[in-house]
């Protein structure tokens, strides 16, 4: 005979066990919508349910201007993971859908950051979030205030809204 010990947890306590991810998509190379489209499938079998994803976006490149033009989408994703889990299923997502790391703000097929997790604020050799740059690159904010304009930075104490309403960055972000 074996004694079982059961744990009956009500909706409330599982919720509180899931972690809330923002991660932002992008890439300029190839099939664009169709690399969103993978990478959002990815991320829903791998990490976590998408709660919300807003729209797509045609994005001016940042940092290395002589490269196409890009696709950006924002997703909330809620997941049991930690964040250093997370992300290393983001790095196997980029290098399963063919990303290449061969210049900094270069072309890729896809990119995934990990924008926010939950309120937290991790500084390590592996992963910072928030997202270090997020409030100075307008292809973010906009796609990220379409669907958490409240959410506020952890760090900053600013509502996205408002990070992006005080944005300098003059780059063309357009809804696809």
């Amino acid at each position: 005979m074996y004694r079982m010990k059961i744990a009956i947890h009500s909706p409330a306590q599982l919720h509180s066990c899931m972690n809330s991810a923002y991660i932002l998509m992008g890439g300029n190379l190839g099939n664009r919508e169709e690399y969103l489209q993978q990478a959002a499938t990815f991320i829903a079998q791998l990490i976590g349910k998408v709660a919300q994803a807003s729209a797509i976006y045609e994005t001016a490149p940042w940092g290395l201007s002589h490269q196409p033009g890009f696709l950006n989408q924002v997703m909330h994703v809620i997941t049991p993971m930690n964040a250093h889990d997370c992300l290393q299923q983001l790095l196997l997502i980029e290098e399963k859908m063919g990303r290449k790391r061969l210049l900094k703000n270069g072309p890729r097929t896809i990119d995934l950051d990990i924008l926010f997790f939950n309120n937290d604020v991790i500084q390590d050799a592996t992963l910072v979030v928030p997202h270090p740059r997020l409030q100075e690159r307008r292809f973010v904010l906009v796609p990220l205030a379409e669907i958490a304009p409240n959410y506020v930075h952890p760090l900053l104490h600013v509502s996205v809204a408002d990070l992006l309403k005080n944005c300098s960055d003059t780059l063309d972000v357009y809804k696809k």
